[in-house]
């Protein structure tokens, strides 16, 4: 039965690995998977929370580290953001007459 924590949080991390590579081989701007991004830190503090209370390390490992990587992927997503606003605004003409 020990096993099947642990191997719950590597899928997990494994997991998170996979959306990043996808973030950045795409240069995601898409604000979905930002938001998804905040729901899940979010959701990961509680547990963290949750798992200290009740003693759970693999819970507490799962969750700091998908902090860890989905504070990356924000971060990411968000400079992609700012990266292509700047490359548009760049693109903008004035108009001559």
């Amino acid at each position: 039965m020990k096993v099947i924590p642990y191997t719950a949080t590597t899928l997990a991390v494994v997991g998170r690995f996979i959306f990043m590579f996808l973030l950045w081989k795409n240069k995601s701007t898409n604000s979905l998977s930002l938001l998804f991004c905040l729901l899940s830190i979010c959701s990961s503090g509680m547990w963290i929370y949750y798992s200290v209370a009740k003693a759970e390390l693999p819970m507490l490992v799962r969750s700091i580290f998908e902090i860890s990587l989905l504070s990356l992927s924000s971060g990411y997503i968000v400079y992609n953001k700012v990266r292509e606003y700047r490359r548009l605004t760049r693109m903008v003409l004035p108009i001559s007459n």
